[in-house]
C-alpha cells in the first residue's frame, strides 16, 4: 500500500514538471507583444470592420533613416546597356588585296573581262628577241587577284578583249547589291543594336523594395482571410501627451479582398503598392487613424520619417483606436 502511494506521487510530480517545461518552451517560442490596438474601419466600403493591429517590436531610428533615404533618394537609373557588335571592315575591303584585290571587286565585283591569251609572235629571221610590246601581258595586270578576273562576270560573246586591263576600274555597285555582293570586304558592317530601356526607378518603387526587405514588426488582423504584415511601427510621444504611431506596409489594404477597403465619398483613391498609416492617441490611448488610401506620402521633418502628406485633410479610416496593451 505505501509503495502504491510512494508511485502515484512520483507520477504526478514527474507530469507536474512536464507541464512546466512545456509551457516554457511555448513561452519563449510565442513572440512577447509590445503593444495592442483596437478600431473599427470608417470612411472604406467595410466600414464597421473590427481591426487589431498587434506589434512585436518598434522600429528604431535606423530603421526610419533607412526608409526615409529610400524615400528621399530611389536609385539613379543604370546607363543603357548597347549591345557589342564586330568593327566594320576597312572600307573597299583595303586589308585584302589592296585598292582592287579580293575585298573590293575581286570576287564580289563585275570587273573588266581578263584578256585571252594570244599566240607568241613568231620569231624574227634574224634571231633576235622580240619586241618589248609583243612581249606577254604582265602578271599584276586585269587578270590578277586584286583586279577582279576571280569575281569577274565572263565577257560577252564576241566582246572584244580589254586594251588595257591594268588601267581598268570596276563600275561602281549601287547600295543595295554592294550589301549582297561585297564579298569578303562587306563583313561586321551591320548597324548597331539599339539600347536598353531601363525604367527609372520612384521613390514609390524603392520605398516598396525596401519594406519587402525589411522583416515583419507586426501583424494588422481584419476580417480579411489574412493578415497584413507591419514592416514599419515607429512610436513618438506627443508634447501635450499621448503618442503618435507611424506605420507601414508592404502591401495595399485591399490587397485580400479589395471591396472591404475602396475609399467612400469624394476623396479620390491613391495607387500605391504599399500603405501608410498613422494612429495619434491622447494621453489616455484613444485616438483616430488615417492612411495613404487618399494621401499620399511625405517626409515628415519634425519626426523625421515618412508619413502621411496632409493628415489632417485625410478622412478617418480607423476609427475609435484604443491601446488595449
Amino acid at each position: 500500500m505505501r509503495t502504491k502511494t510512494i508511485r502515484v506521487r512520483l507520477t504526478v510530480v514527474i507530469v507536474s514538471i512536464g507541464i512546466v517545461v512545456a509551457s516554457v518552451l511555448l513561452t519563449a517560442q510565442t513572440p512577447a507583444l509590445v503593444a495592442r490596438y483596437t478600431a473599427t474601419t470608417s470612411n472604406v466600403s467595410g466600414a464597421g470592420d473590427a481591426v487589431r493591429i498587434e506589434v512585436l517590436k518598434w522600429s528604431t531610428d535606423a530603421d526610419r533613416d533607412q526608409l526615409l533615404n529610400a524615400w528621399l533618394h530611389p536609385n539613379p537609373p543604370a546607363p543603357p546597356v548597347v549591345a557589342q557588335t564586330a568593327a566594320p571592315a576597312a572600307a573597299g575591303g583595303a586589308a585584302v588585296g589592296g585598292g582592287g584585290g579580293r575585298g573590293g571587286g575581286g570576287r564580289g565585283a563585275g570587273g573588266a573581262a581578263a584578256a585571252p591569251p594570244q599566240a607568241p609572235p613568231a620569231p624574227p629571221a634574224n634571231g633576235d628577241a622580240p619586241p618589248a610590246d609583243a612581249a606577254a601581258p604582265p602578271r599584276g595586270g586585269g587578270a590578277g587577284r586584286g583586279g577582279g578576273a576571280r569575281g569577274g562576270n565572263p565577257p560577252a560573246a564576241g566582246a572584244a578583249p580589254a586594251a588595257a586591263a591594268d588601267a581598268a576600274v570596276a563600275p561602281p555597285l549601287p547600295a543595295a547589291a554592294g550589301a549582297a555582293a561585297g564579298g569578303r570586304g562587306g563583313r561586321g558592317g551591320g548597324a548597331p543594336a539599339a539600347p536598353v530601356e531601363v525604367i527609372p526607378e520612384t521613390p514609390e518603387s524603392a520605398l516598396a523594395a525596401a519594406l519587402q526587405k525589411t522583416g515583419s514588426v507586426g501583424i494588422l488582423w481584419t476580417s480579411e482571410s489574412a493578415g497584413y504584415s507591419i514592416k514599419f511601427a515607429y512610436r513618438m510621444t506627443l508634447p501635450e501627451g499621448g503618442e503618435r504611431i507611424i506605420f507601414a506596409t508592404d502591401r495595399r489594404l485591399g490587397n485580400w479582398s479589395e471591396q472591404w477597403w475602396k475609399p467612400t465619398g469624394t476623396s479620390t483613391p491613391t495607387n500605391l503598392p504599399l500603405t501608410v498609416f498613422e494612429f495619434r492617441l491622447n494621453d489616455k490611448g484613444d485616438g483616430e487613424g488615417r492612411t495613404t488610401l487618399t494621401g499620399k506620402i511625405a517626409e515628415d521633418a519634425t519626426a523625421k520619417s515618412i508619413s502621411v502628406s496632409n493628415y489632417s485633410e485625410q478622412p478617418i479610416v480607423f476609427k475609435g483606436v484604443k491601446k488595449v496593451r
